[in-house]
């Protein structure tokens, strides 16, 4: 069971806001396929009108992979069962941290908005990814996390 929601802003000490008050998670979810689950954010949303992953603020004592899959679920309609987690990577900044939560899909679902945050949701191959105007905290992330991928091969 976790506690209080991690809604709110956590300021750097430079001045930088970061959605979630004890971090955040999203989730990069593989397909069978091979392709990712994308979001592009609402214009309003921080970084908004770019791609990124499902995801969002961690609730007090949740982890990662719970805070992922609930934030995906609560945004795209991924159903129950579906994710088995592969790996984690971290951006630890020491007074915030955000956790990119890689898992395959056991099978291939139909994303649906499921809330305001997302203007669309799509499966996208991997060598496409980049050509996409991507949040720009997942734009750095996502070479390594591409290359681990294709390190990975299918499961």
């Amino acid at each position: 069971m976790t506690g209080e929601s991690g809604d709110g802003w956590v300021e750097g000490p430079d001045g930088a806001r970061y959605w979630g008050r004890f971090g955040a998670a999203g989730l990069l979810l593989i397909e069978p396929g091979g392709s990712v689950l994308l979001q592009h954010r609402a214009a309003w949303s921080h970084f908004g009108g770019t791609w990124g992953i499902p995801g969002g603020a961690r609730h007090r004592g949740e982890s990662a992979l719970d805070a992922a899959v609930r934030e995906a679920t609560e945004e795209t309609g991924l159903p129950h069962g579906l994710v088995a987690a592969r790996f984690e990577s971290v951006l630890d900044l020491g007074f915030w941290s955000y956790t990119t939560v890689v898992a395959d899909a056991v099978r291939r679902f139909e994303p649906r908005l499921a809330d305001p945050e997302s203007i669309a949701l799509r499966w996208a191959a991997l060598d496409s990814v980049e050509a996409l105007p991507l949040h720009p905290r997942f734009a750095e992330a996502w070479p390594a996390l591409r290359a681990r991928l294709e390190a990975d091969g299918p499961r």
